[in-house]
């Protein structure tokens, strides 16, 4: 099922209700899902290998805490930050300041910045392990069967 952005995201506590949530296509919902964006958007960081490495370990310890936990929500919502720290960090790679577009829609030369490929490597890494991850998976599988 889609992700539903027609929710009072603002007032839900996906924690307390995880039937709202739907898990979407890629890294739909990312910064709007809480209580989670609060406990996981903090230690986003990919500017530099250095923070990638610090906070992709961090949001995978993330991933693997709500998972044992049980919490499918929080173990989908870490896995959407890594999923973003890759893209984002590639979208750096690929264009100067991140921008694709120049402000009359045509698209940017491309300049690759070996510095933020190797930040995007990093974050794909952990991404993979998550994304991949059987009982994450499982989990995912079993809310999507029982909420959509």
């Amino acid at each position: 099922m889609a992700f539903n952005y027609d929710l009072d995201f603002e007032n839900i506590d996906f924690r307390k209700n995880p039937e709202l949530y739907r898990v979407g296509r890629g890294e739909q919902g990312v910064l709007l899902v809480e209580p989670y964006k609060g406990e996981i958007l903090p230690h986003w960081r990919f500017k530099t290998p250095e923070e990638a490495k610090v906070s992709s370990k961090k949001i995978y310890e993330q991933f693997l805490d709500y998972k044992k936990n049980d919490d499918f929500v929080g173990a989908d919502m870490a896995r959407k930050f890594l999923q973003m720290g890759y893209t984002r960090a590639r979208r750096y790679t690929n264009y100067k300041g991140g921008r694709k577009y120049k402000e009359n829609g045509e698209i940017n030369e491309r300049q690759i910045d070996a510095v933020k490929a190797e930040s995007a490597a990093i974050f794909e890494e952990k991404w993979k392990l998550a994304r991949t991850d059987k009982e994450y998976l499982k989990m995912k599988k079993a809310h999507q069967k029982e909420f959509g």
